[in-house]
């Protein structure tokens, strides 16, 4: 009989979620870029809830929140380096929360690289479709938002200890999650009661050989 062919591994859940969430933040952004384009004039504010929440378009040729304006190739090649940083990290994540904070930053990155290869004035160089107002905050985006929100999980779970693969800080030996170190036993603990039963062994074995020699020997005076 031939033996099955070997199965390819299969893409690690933990990564198709990261994907997911890079995936839905990236449509969402280009979709919410594409209508306020087509609908909202430049310097032509649309008040959503009062002072509270406004749509105004803005170009933004520096990184989020307007910052760095004299640096758009900067900026677009940083953006290339974070996609391919988390595309490698991707191979060893097993934790839920850095897969959704690893999506949140590569669906934001994507974003507002898109913006930079496809928009004018040029190549490397596109401007940013900012949108969102908000009271004494800059204009942003959702990938700009993405990345905050992102930003913030990353500090949060690094803070907690929480690794890529799933363990924390200070995990036992065995290097999973609740591991505890394998216990010692030494001369000042007693001994547990897998060693109390083995040292009784011999004991019961000699009792017995003792009382068959005496029967043994019983039986041999009676027949004499």
């Amino acid at each position: 009989m031939q033996e099955p062919a070997p199965q390819e591994p299969r893409l690690p859940r933990r990564v198709g979620l990261l994907f997911g969430v890079a995936a839905a933040v990236f449509v969402a952004d280009v979709i919410t870029k594409s209508i306020v384009v087509a609908t909202l004039a430049p310097e032509h504010e649309v008040k959503v809830i009062g002072t509270l929440l406004t749509l105004d378009l803005v170009r933004n040729s520096g990184a989020a929140f307007s910052i760095g304006t004299s640096m758009t190739i900067v900026f677009t090649l940083i953006a290339v380096g974070v996609i391919f940083l988390i595309l490698r990290t991707s191979r060893r994540l097993r934790s839920l929360p850095w897969a959704v904070t690893l999506g949140l930053l590569l669906g934001g990155a994507t974003g507002n690289l898109t913006d930079r290869l496809l928009r004018s004035p040029g190549l490397f160089r596109g401007d940013v479709v900012d949108w969102i107002q908000l009271p004494h905050w800059p204009v942003f985006n959702v990938a700009d938002s993405a990345i905050v929100c992102g930003g913030v999980l990353a500090v949060l779970l690094a803070a907690r200890g929480i690794r890529l693969d799933g363990t924390r800080d200070g995990d036992g030996v065995s290097g999973r999650p609740g591991a505890h170190p394998a216990r010692q036993v030494t001369g000042d603990h007693p001994p547990e009661r897998g060693s109390a039963r083995e040292g009784q062994a011999p004991e019961r074995g000699s009792a017995r050989g003792e009382q068959a020699q005496e029967r043994g020997s019983a039986a041999g005076d009676s027949r004499a």
